[in-house]
């Protein structure tokens, strides 16, 4: 080896670590890792599936339970349904996020999965409003899958793939909180829309709104039960020994020997760990600019199916559950399309961030028209709605995969499992805000449809737009901090 040349290092793997077990597969398997990325987008949609499910049905759950004394308090009730969800996830999810980071992403997986399975059946069984509340609450206290999954999907591939990762778990989340609604509209209430299959005495007639929370519990069961083949990617190195331990030339040995080094605290040690998170201002600041943007997406995914279930009179437009479900499905599978083909190329010409404040720009003209939207009817109607739904969901779903990014890489692997869990609280609690708000200001709305300034849904959607331009505001410098290196 010439005198000039400095030794190379060899990755070091410990053993008994399952992080270092799977680093070895990696480099020895060159590649994007497939299987595994599979894996996490089906579990990110069996995450996100019944966040917004209900939905599509809720206008008419509500009125059933016979809860709301007039028309125009239906949304209110609504709203706090929604709501329980992300109270129950805003109160666990730096929980959930610590766990993963102590014992694994694995058994925080599992357990997501568990409650999701047990807790989503039992809300379609609800026979009273307050049943409804407490099975979404605990639904959302005990399902702590997305931060893990989100920090999963970076830890699964190589620097270079960590992108697509991250890419693909905002895919499946944007589908899940598309598709989720589309399955619950079209499975809605069976009895009446296939009376050939389902008579009104059977299980699904007397509970009405069971059929796709079965639906979702059963895909869901399906994913849990192939987690026995899915691979821990946390590091565990305080109790072992590495097993390798190495540096050479890139000729050969030094002088024909090799040289034994000591790496312990140089491959996966603790290092910063006890770094204050709160202080790391990108990562904070990702966190809330994310967490606006999903109080706007969550206040429109209240307000969508209330503003187009909600009869003509009301300025709504007057469509059914199962007619909503269509539109939402349709926007789900254009998504998917979007998100693989055309999504990584956009990302890759003009950066995440700008890809972000494209996006809000562009969000902003297309909700103010919704309310005219309402004078349409017909064929004309169908066309405008669908289009309107997917080009918002498109939008929506480039702003949170670009936010995805920034947080993951503002941190290093030993503390995305607590940055995601914080990342997840308070985007839990403007979300938990968002359906009680969207829900109480729709209700509000309705009754003030002969306001001078802004009458009726007008105002609804004008909030929206507020949010969204705070978003786009906070996209910029000096707010938003963030670098281009990736971590691992």
């Amino acid at each position: 080896m010439a005198e000039n040349e400095e030794p190379i290092l060899k990755r070091v793997y410990y053993e008994g670590c399952p992080g270092c077990e799977l680093d070895q597969w990696s480099d020895n398997n060159r590649g994007m890792p497939c299987r595994f990325f599979i894996h996490v987008w089906f579990i990110t949609l069996c995450a996100a599936l019944p966040i917004s499910s209900l939905f599509p049905f809720l206008y008419f759950m509500m009125r059933d339970l016979h809860v709301a004394k007039r028309v125009e308090d239906i949304g209110f009730y609504a709203g706090f349904v929604g709501s329980s969800f992300m109270l129950g996830r805003a109160l666990t999810s730096v929980f959930w996020g610590i766990i993963a980071d102590r014992y694994g992403r694995k058994p925080v997986i599992v357990i997501g999965l568990i409650a999701l399975v047990i807790f989503n059946t039992l809300f379609g069984l609800s026979t009273s409003y307050w049943m409804a509340i407490v099975t979404r609450f605990l639904l959302g206290s005990l399902n702590g899958l997305l931060g893990p999954i989100k920090a999963y999907a970076v830890e699964i591939a190589g620097t270079e793939y960590q992108a697509v990762g991250i890419s693909l778990v905002s895919t499946a989340w944007g589908m899940g909180l598309v598709v989720g609604p589309s399955i619950g509209g079209l499975l809605a209430q069976p009895a009446d829309k296939f009376p050939n299959l389902f008579s009104k005495d059977s299980l699904f007639g007397r509970f009405p709104y069971f059929l796709p929370c079965l639906f979702i519990s059963l895909f869901s069961a399906v994913i849990l039960s192939t987690c026995p083949w899915l691979p821990e990617t946390l590091h565990k190195h305080h109790q072992s020994k590495p097993a390798i331990m190495i540096a050479e030339g890139l000729e050969g040995s030094f002088h024909g020997t090799e040289v034994k080094i000591d790496l312990e605290g140089l491959e996966g040690s603790d290092g910063d760990s006890n770094e204050n998170l709160f202080m790391n201002w990108p990562l904070m600041s990702s966190v809330i600019v994310y967490c606006v943007f999903s109080l706007h997406d969550m206040a429109y995914t209240e307000i969508f199916p209330l503003w187009a279930e909600s009869g003509r009179a009301y300025g709504g437009l007057g469509l059914s559950s199962q007619d909503v479900g269509e539109v939402l499905a349709i926007s789900g599978f254009s998504l998917l399309t979007f998100q693989l083909f055309a999504y990584p190329p956009m990302e890759k010409l003009v950066g995440h961030v700008n890809l972000c404040r494209v996006a809000a720009l562009l969000a902003l003209p297309l909700i103010a028209a919704y309310p005219f939207i309402a004078k349409l009817s017909g064929l004309e109607l169908t066309i405008i709605v669908n289009c309107a739904s997917l080009v918002k969901n498109v939008l929506s779903v480039s702003i949170i995969t670009g936010l995805f990014i920034l947080q993951n890489n503002a941190v290093e692997q030993h503390q995305r499992g607590a940055a995601n869990g914080i990342s997840m609280t308070g985007q839990s609690i403007f979300k938990a805000i968002a359906p009680a708000a969207a829900g109480a200001i729709f209700s509000w709305a309705q009754k003030h449809r002969n306001s001078s300034f802004l009458p009726g849904n007008h105002m609804v959607f004008f909030i929206l737009n507020l949010v969204e331009f705070v978003g786009l505001v906070m996209t910029f410098k000096p707010f938003l901090a963030y670098s281009t290196q990736r971590r691992r």
